[in-house]
């Protein structure tokens, strides 16, 4: 889901080569500067058609998901983008330092699992709660929160309600939490039987390296 890379490398192989096309057709044979340019436009926009189709089926293989899984997908984060700006929006609204550190965590909790989906989409179904749900949530209470503490009058029944808005904030805090462990989870296995196997592997030579100290000292 790597769109801006895989943008920059379309441009860059096909900028030269409908270039370098436009100059030849122009220069060595009898087409005219209209016909040539035509030409030297539709091979760039045809390429890029046809390198975006490659990059798609490449990505598709490499995660074992199919078309619509992986529009489905880039919809969602596409969406989920939109949601962490206004979330990020809503820091002057809110007046207490606990709301503010609060949005700030949920902010960044947020940023961090969007990013890990956008560089493996599978990790998209270890927190699908975070798409439908917990963003969401997140985005309506804190703008919630920040229209009631704005309020000029502050009677007993919206202190209540301040006050019962930012446990829930807490709440949603550490749903977040979760939801970012999920999507490092399979990371941290992974890692874990990579740091087993390197292990086994060097106390597997420890015996064979002793008993050529062994020998040496012998001699």
């Amino acid at each position: 889901m790597n769109n801006v890379k895989n943008f920059f490398t379309r441009h860059l192989l096909m900028a030269p080569t409908s270039f370098v096309t436009w100059f030849i057709l122009l220069g060595a044979t009898s087409l005219n500067f209209f016909v040539s340019s035509a030409i030297g436009i539709g091979l760039y926009a045809g390429g890029n058609v046809a390198i975006k189709e490659i990059q798609l089926r490449s990505t598709l293989k490499k995660f074992g998901m199919t078309r619509s899984e992986y529009k489905h997908i880039a919809f969602q984060v596409s969406e989920s983008k939109k949601k962490l700006k206004r979330l990020g929006n809503m820091y002057g609204q809110v007046r207490s330092i606990q709301a503010f550190r609060q949005v700030y965590d949920m902010s960044s909790m947020a940023r961090r699992i969007i990013k890990i989906v956008q560089m493996n989409p599978r990790k998209f179904y270890q927190v699908e709660n975070f798409f439908y749900a917990h963003l969401d949530s997140a985005v309506e209470l804190t703008s919630k929160y920040g229209l009631l503490v704005n309020q000029p009058l502050k009677d007993q029944e919206i202190k209540v309600a301040l006050q019962h808005t930012r446990e829930t904030l807490s709440d949603l805090n550490l749903e977040m939490e979760r939801d970012l462990r999920n999507a490092v989870a399979t990371d941290l296995e992974q890692l874990q039987m990579e740091i087993d196997f390197v292990d086994v592997t060097i106390n597997k030579g420890k015996p064979l390296l002793e008993s050529k100290g062994a020998h040496s000292n012998d001699r």
